[in-house]
This record gives C-alpha cells, structure tokens and sequence, in this order.
C-alpha cells in the first residue's frame, strides 16, 4: 500500500515549483518530530534540546519505542543535531560552568551513566557512573566539583540466583525495591570509582541542589507504589552533608513541579490545595527557613503547568487559562508584574538561563517546538517537521456552550476539510482521560488522537473539556467527584446537542473516543447512552467500577479524588455507574482496544466489557484488540500505528456511513509492504 505522503513527494520530484495540498494521514503522524526537553546555558547563550521521533515503521524502519536526539543552538533556525543519530539521550542539562552539555545515556551493553560533551567542540565522555545501578536522575553541585544522583536499588544476588533457577515467583506489592542517592565527585578526565552514598528517606523521584551546595530540596513518597506517588509525595530539605532531612514540606495533597530560588530563600512549588484536589495545579512559595508556604492564584480559574527562576529573582511561570495559555511573572515577594497571553501556540513547558527565557510550544498547526521570549513575543527557533507545510489543515477553535445545568463549558473543535456540509458533519468526540487534564487549543493529532487525519476524511472532531478537567480551577475539576458519569458524561451529549443546533454535527453520526477515563466515557456512551452515538472506540478504558478498585494501582487516588467513598459503601450505586451494568441498551459499536500490561486500567476491564456485549447483546458490533507488552497506553511504533489505522476504520465503518448494522471490517487492517518499503 502506497502512502498518500510518498505519491504526493514523487509528485513533486515531478514539479517541485507546485505545492499540493493534501489531508493528514495516520502515515504522516507515524512519522512526526517532536521537541522534547530544553536547557539553557547559564549565561543564556546556548540552547540544548531534545527531539523525540518514533521509528518510521510504515516506511520499512524497525520497530522500536520513541527515542531522543540531542541537538545544540544559538538562535532561529540554527540548530544542529550535537551527537550521533544512533544515540537516544535524555535529562539534558548544562554543567554549571557551562562548558559541557550533560546528559543521561547508556552505552551499548552499559548501564545508564551521566555523559557530557563539550559545547565547542570535543567528543562525547563518561562523567559519572554507577557500577551496578543506572542513574535516573541526576542534579549539579552549583561549583561543578560534585554530582547527585539517583539510581535504582543495589542488585539482589540472592534473589537473582533464584530467577535463574526458575523461582521467579512475585510477591505482588511486598517486593519493594527502593532507589539510591549518590554523590560523585567530577573529574573531567575520569568518572569517580567510589561515590559516595547519601541515605535517603522513601522513594526519592527527584533532587535540586540549592545554590550554597549545602542542601538539597527532594521529593520522596513512602514507596516506589504509584498511588503513593500520586496522594503521598512530600517536598522535603535534605542536609547533603549529613543525609538528614531538616524539614518536611507539608502539603495535604498532589505534587507538581518545583523549583529553588537563586538566593536559596525560597521554592517554588505546584500543588494542590487539599487532599481532595484532584490536580497539582496550584501556585505556592516555600520559605525555606521555617517550611510554610502560601498560595499565589488559588481558586482562580486556570491550572500552572510550570514554572522557573530567572536569575534577577524574578519568577517565571505557565498557567493554561483554560484551552489557552499565558506567560507570568512575579517578582521574589510574590507579586506579578507580567502577564502575557501566548498568541497561536500553547505552552508547556519552559526553561531559564541568566534572564532569558525559553519555552516549548505547539499550535493547530505543528508539535512542540522551541520558542524564546524576546522583546516582547515569542519567537520560533525550530522548525521541525517541514513537510507539513504540504498539508491542508482545516479551521481549529474554542467553542463554549451552555451544558444543561447552566454551567458554561468550552471545548476544541476542529472543522471537517472543505466545510460542514449540508445537515452536520459525521463527528467525533474526542475526551481526554483523567479527568484531570485537560484540552488545550494546540496540536490535538496523535496516534489515539483522530484530530486533523479524520477532519481531512470529512469528519468534525470536538474535545470536550467536561467537569473534572484542570484549567477552569480547583472548583470545576471537583465537580465530578462523588457523581461518577453526571455531569460530567452528559457535559459531552450536551456539546453534542450545541453542535447539532449550530449546524456543525449531524445527530445520527456522532461517534466518540478515549483513552483511561476517556475510555471511560466511551464505554458509558456506547452503554447508557446508546442512543446518542453510533459508533465508539475505547482504549484502556474502565467498565466496573467495583472492580476496578480492586485491579488498579491507584485506589487511593480513586478514593480522594474521584470517587469519594470505598465500594462496599455502596455497591449497587458503584455498580450503576458501571458501563456492564448498562449493557442490555448497548446498540453502538463499539471497538475495544487495551496494552496486556496495563498497571492502571486492567485489561480485565475490557475483557469484562467485550463479554458482557458478546453474551447480552449479541447483534451489536463489538470487537477486543490487545497489544503485547503495551501498558496504560501505546509505546511502540508498531503498536501506535496499528491502533490509529484500526480507530479511523471502525469510525469509517460504522459513523460515517451511519450503519449500526455493518459487517465487522476485516481484523487485521491494510499495512504498507514494509519489506518493499525497505528495499
């Protein structure tokens, strides 16, 4: 099978003076280039950064997960790649001096080490290493003379040798390995062979060593448990010298991001306001000296993402206002003084050297690439991904609409190419899992994302940011705690109802798609309220609530932050907002898709949902996929592609043809000739 992008190239080998327009293509997003990570040199000269691709598999690449090029500039469109193509790096950084970018990387048949390579010139060089652990993380002494680094737990020889004796039982849960923190003196001739190891309290998942080198800030939880990430992380102060911990921030719930001041005073922290904030999207201030702290923006209606000293002492920080983003920044007391809207693009995430800010940033119409705020704009650095100059995107906007309560709520909707056509448009509702997250005005394509590839095929696509989504304040995401599917669920029938009454949608080809909790609302749309869709695609999706509690690995978030009370306090109302409970009014068709390995959502779910259907509703189309080795979504190239090709044909299939009652399309869908390809 020929790819439309590869005739559309050979045509213009033909005429390379004409620029054809064409839609996007599930080969085109196989395909896209990403900036992933970013530092600045101290004195802001220099901009390290990482792009992240997946190997091209329907071109003949083998298979592989995404991986990370290293890649040096100095100003727009100068960028160069600053190592080999072979080599997937990540944790890029700056030595303090800033001679060296540094970097994690693992040298065939080696562990994870700290590397570096000098910014004019020189190769590539082992800093600091580990003998029998790969570093995870890593954090410079502000003098250069000393590295810290996180690593995972010492081997245990014992059990290792039960392993290979075939006793490879596991004890689920009780198996704990902790991680490790190191310091490493740094010779730029040689790596230290006897670190020094620094105890440390719980499971550290991140360090920042403050300006005077004497201390450093931690994040830690009471084990490597995810759910004990999730509701139990702790910012912390740990005595480098010593290994104790002079202080314990504490914060009541959710952790985010933070960041020490360039005096030491201060940090900067993310996080919730309380055990029941779904969400770390909260300003604060640490004082350092007696470890209070206070909020900047709570309660006000939008979600900080991230945020950076400069320097000066000023502060610079991303809030997402909604599906839109600003820049802001406050002075050391607290007080903002700038705050910029961000135009076209979204921010995510941004980095400072000296004064100078740089920050990553995607739009309708590219991925993320590299942005520096510059006299008084934002001006692009990269351009990555030039090919989709090619591509005729369609009109990407913010739509708000009165759900049926009266609560206003706003979403993205991207148009279908060449216009809604008379009587709606065959749509697709795209939700986003969580529920904490949300929908921001950016790039919305991506492998379990239909976006511009189904507005190209002739389809609306509307992402609905329904109660429980981050970016409209704490208040609206709590919304749907202790209230699972209403309003929340109906928050995207009643977007559906605006669509149709603006025109934009036709009410009999409706269809909707999600991942997690995403894949929640599909399996509850396509149960409980069949009537309202024709056609869903559920990945890694939750269908019992009952047990689900007792298959995840979060039952402690779902407790605080989602569901508000324990099953066997009420088993028939966890039973009723269940999608199997509702199987028996299931008509639309439904495509199940789930990674064997899913930690979060057991695939047991989907099963439990699949049979449901087969048995109680044997005339609806139903159909399970599951991906070897995928977990709580997609990783591999091959899996990636598989599932945007098998989502847009259940759509094709069965929403815009309207057809409920359509034979089941062939289960393995039309793949390239990947050996010819190849060749």
């Amino acid at each position: 099978m020929k790819t439309l992008h590869k005739l559309c190239a050979a045509t213009a080998l033909i005429m390379p003076s004409i620029a054809l327009a064409r839609p996007m293509t599930a080969e085109d997003v196989a395909r896209l280039e990403s900036v992933q990570t970013i530092a600045i040199s101290p004195d802001g000269s220099r901009i390290a950064y990482t792009t992240r691709s997946l190997p091209d598999v329907t071109s003949g690449e083998e298979d592989g997960k995404a991986r990370q090029r290293l890649n040096l500039t100095t100003g727009p469109d100068a960028a160069r790649a600053f190592l080999p193509d072979d080599m997937g790096v990540s944790s890029v950084s700056f030595s303090p001096d800033g001679s060296m970018i540094t970097f994690l990387w693992s040298d065939e048949g080696e562990k994870t080490a700290l590397w570096g390579i000098p910014v004019d010139g020189g190769s590539h060089r082992k800093l600091a290493a580990i003998e029998d652990a790969a570093i995870r993380k890593y954090a410079w002494a502000p003098d250069g003379s000393t590295v810290y680094m996180l690593t995972g737990a010492a081997p245990d020889e014992a059990r290792d040798a039960e392993k290979e004796a075939g006793f490879d039982a596991v004890v689920y849960e009780e198996e704990q390995r902790f991680n490790r923190l190191f310091a490493a003196e740094v010779n730029r001739k040689r790596p230290d062979k006897n670190p020094r190891e620094i105890t440390v309290p719980g499971y550290v998942s991140d360090i920042e060593v403050a300006p005077d080198g004497n201390w450093a800030a931690i994040t830690s939880a009471p084990s490597p448990l995810i759910d004990d990430a999730y509701t139990s992380k702790r910012l912390q102060i740990l005595d480098l010298a010593s290994g104790n911990i002079r202080r314990v921030i504490e914060t009541p719930g959710k952790l985010g991001d933070f960041e020490i001041s360039p005096d030491g005073t201060q940090i900067s922290m993310i996080a919730a306001v309380d055990a029941n904030d779904p969400a770390a999207t909260t300003l604060h201030l640490v004082n350092v000296a007696n470890g209070t702290y206070r909020a900047l923006n709570a309660g006000a209606p939008e979600a900080t993402v991230d945020t950076e000293w400069m320097a000066d002492g000023r502060l610079a920080t991303i809030a997402h206002v909604g599906a839109q983003s600003r820049l802001r920044i406050y002075t050391e007391d607290g007080n903002l003084v700038e705050d910029i809207a961000s135009g076209p693009i979204i921010l995510t995430g941004l980095e400072s050297g000296g004064n100078r800010i740089a920050v990553e940033a995607d739009s309708p119409r590219h991925p993320s690439e590299l942005f520096l705020w510059s006299n008084g704009r934002f001006q692009r650095w990269t351009q990555h991904n030039e090919w989709l100059a090619d591509v005729d995107f369609v009109e990407q906007r913010t739509m708000r609409y009165t759900a049926r309560d009266g609560q206003q709520i706003e979403g993205i909707l991207i148009e279908p190419v060449g216009g809604v056509p008379a009587g709606g448009a065959p749509t697709i509702m795209d939700v986003h899992g969580g529920p904490e997250s949300h929908e921001s005005n950016g790039w919305l394509t991506a492998y379990s994302m239909p976006g511009q590839v189904a507005a190209g095929e002739g389809y609306a696509v509307f992402l609905p940011n329904y109660r429980g989504s981050t970016g409209y304040g704490t208040a609206f995401s709590k919304q749907h705690q202790n209230n699972y599917t209403d309003p929340e669920f109906t928050d995207i029938v009643d977007a559906k109802r605006a669509l149709v009454e603006a025109g934009i949608t036709d009410p009999d080809r409706t269809g909707i798609t999600g991942g997690s909790y995403g894949g929640y609302a599909t399996a509850w749309s396509a149960t409980a309220l069949s009537d309202e869709y024709a056609a869903g695609v559920m990945f890694v999706g939750i269908s019992n609530q009952v047990s689900k509690f007792g298959t995840t690995d979060i039952p402690n978030e779902m407790y605080l932050v989602h569901a508000r009370k324990w099953p066997w306090e009420d088993w028939q109302g966890m039973m009723e907002v269940s999608p199997i409970y509702h199987v028996d009014t299931a008509e639309t068709p439904l495509l199940i898709m789930h990674g064997e390995d899913d930690p979060r959502v057991s695939p047991t779910q989907s099963y439990e949902l699949y049979r449901n259907i087969k048995l109680r509703k044997p005339d609806t189309p139903v159909r399970l996929v599951l991906y070897p080795d995928e977990g709580h979504g997609n990783a591999g190239a091959a899996a990636r592609y598989d599932y945007n090709l098998r989502m847009m044909r259940w759509f094709d299939t069965y929403l815009k043809s309207g057809d409920r009652t359509a034979a089941l399309p062939d289960p393995r869908p039309d793949l390239p000739d990947m050996e010819s390809d190849a060749d």
